[in-house]
C-alpha cells in the first residue's frame, strides 16, 4: 500500500454516494461499481446518482463507473463495500476476481444473514482476508450530512493502524475529519446495535413518548451495548467515544435516521411489510435486530431493549403492550 493505491467503491446507495464523493476530494480517480445501469448512465452524462443525493455533482473525469463488480475489483487495491448487508452475499457470488491480496473496509452497518457474522468476520472466514487486511468505516456521519458539506466525522478501525491512517487520509477533507482505532470488532458491532437502538427511539416517539423517555432509553442503550460488545470481544475501550456513543445518538436522533424512521412507522401502527414498502432506503436495524437477538443466546448479555424490538419485529408482539414491559425495566 503506497500513495498510488487505488480505491473502488461496491455499491450505489445514499452511503456509498457519500463514500465516492469523499473520496474524490482526494483521489485522482476511484472505481464504482453499482449494479443499475441506468445510474451508472445517469451518472455519466447528468453528473450525479439518480436515486441517492442527487444534489452531489461529481466530476466524471474522477470515477471509473461500472455495472461489472469484478471490475472494481481488478481496478482496485483497497476495496470499500457499502451495500445493505442483506444483499452482501449475493453480490460476492458474482465474484470471479481473486480477492487475495486486497484490502477490504466495510461501510456495512449490519450482519451477514447468511452467516450471521459481522461483515469482517464474514470475509475472514468465508474469504481468508487475513484480519490486518480488514477494516471498518463508523460514523457518526451521515451521507445527506457529507452532501451537504456539513461537518462530520468518521472513524476508520483496522488491526494495522497504519491502514486505517491512509484510508483516514484519504477520507478526509475541510469537512471531513477521521480518526483510527484498533477496535475493529468493537466498532462494527456498535455500528450494527445502534440501527436497532434507533429503531427503539423510532417506536417510542411513534407510541407518543416524549423526550424525557427518549433520553433514559439511550442511556440505557449504551450501558446495553457495552455489555453486548464486552461480550463478543473483551479488550479496553471507551464506550463513550464517538465511534460508539456519538453514532449511538445521531442514529437515535436525527431526521436522516432511516432506522428511527421506519421504528417510527411501527410505533404508528405500520405492519412490519408496510412500512419497508413505504421506505425506499433499506433499515438494516431489521435485519440485525434478529441476528443481534440470536446471537445473543449464546453469550446471554441483557439486552432488554434488543430484546423489545425483536418480540415487535419478529413475534408480532404489540408494541405498545412491550414497550410498557420495557419502561419497567430501564432505569
Amino acid at each position: 500500500m503506497d500513495a498510488k493505491s487505488k480505491f473502488a467503491v461496491i455499491g450505489g446507495g445514499s452511503w456509498a454516494t457519500a463514500i465516492a464523493k469523499m473520496l474524490c476530494e482526494n483521489q485522482p480517480e476511484i472505481a464504482w461499481y453499482m449494479r443499475s445501469t441506468y445510474a451508472v448512465e445517469h451518472l455519466k452524462h447528468q453528473r450525479h446518482n439518480p436515486n441517492y443525493l442527487s444534489s452531489v455533482e461529481f466530476d466524471i473525469k474522477k470515477l471509473h463507473l461500472t455495472t461489472d463488480i469484478n471490475e472494481a475489483v481488478k481496478y482496485a487495491d483497497i476495496i470499500i463495500f457499502a451495500i445493505p448487508s442483506a444483499f452482501l452475499s449475493a453480490e460476492l457470488e458474482k465474484l470471479t476476481e481473486s480477492l487475495e491480496g486486497k484490502i477490504i473496509f466495510s461501510a456495512i452497518k449490519g450482519i451477514v444473514p447468511e452467516s450471521s457474522l459481522i461483515v469482517g468476520e464474514h470475509f475472514n472466514t468465508k474469504y481468508n482476508i487475513p484480519l490486518e487486511n480488514i477494516g471498518v468505516i463508523t460514523g457518526p456521519c451521515h451521507a445527506e450530512e457529507v452532501a451537504l458539506e456539513r461537518l462530520s466525522y468518521l472513524t476508520i478501525a483496522c488491526g494495522d493502524r497504519s491502514k486505517a491512517r491512509f484510508v483516514a487520509k484519504n477520507m478526509s477533507s475541510r469537512y471531513i475529519k477521521a480518526k483510527t482505532t484498533d477496535d475493529i470488532i468493537g466498532t462494527e458491532y456498535a455500528a450494527v446495535l445502534k440501527n436497532i437502538y434507533a429503531i427503539a427511539a423510532g417506536i417510542a416517539h411513534g407510541l407518543g413518548y416524549g423526550d424525557n423517555f427518549q433520553s433514559v432509553l439511550m442511556s440505557n442503550a449504551i450501558r446495553e451495548m457495552k455489555k453486548f460488545i464486552k461480550e463478543v470481544h473483551k479488550m479496553k475501550r471507551n464506550i463513550n467515544n464517538s465511534a460508539y456513543l456519538g453514532d449511538l445518538l445521531v442514529t437515535g436522533y436525527s431526521v436522516f435516521s432511516r432506522n428511527r424512521m421506519f421504528g417510527n412507522m411501527i410505533g404508528k401502527g405500520y405492519t412490519v411489510k408496510s412500512a419497508q414498502m413505504e421506505m425506499s432506503m433499506i433499515a438494516e436495524g431489521y435485519y440485525a435486530a434478529k441476528s443481534a437477538y440470536k446471537l445473543n443466546q449464546k453469550y446471554g448479555a441483557k439486552t432488554p431493549i434488543i430484546d423489545a424490538v425483536y418480540e415487535i419485529l419478529y413475534e408480532g408482539k404489540d408494541a405498545k403492550k412491550v414497550f410498557s414491559k420495557l419502561t419497567e425495566k430501564l432505569d
